[in-house]
């Protein structure tokens, strides 16, 4: 039986499927749908390389230390 985290990122690769078939289907939209797979995929790879990890930030603001 599969753990969350597998379940989890199965379904997220299974989404980037879609948004890349959607893509393939609507040459408009492609470069936007490409975008949202690899985010997804993306994801699929943190929740199964660390499943209870921080996402980490880009914002400079937060990576600082409170009170600095």
């Amino acid at each position: 039986m599969p753990t969350n985290a597998e379940l989890a990122a199965k379904m997220l690769r299974d989404a980037s499927m879609f948004f890349r078939q959607v893509g393939e289907q609507n040459p408009p939209v492609a470069d936007q749908m490409n975008q949202n797979a690899e985010v997804y995929d993306q994801v699929a790879q943190l929740v199964e390389g660390d499943p209870t990890g921080e996402v980490p930030t880009q914002d400079p603001a937060e990576a600082q230390p409170q009170g600095e």
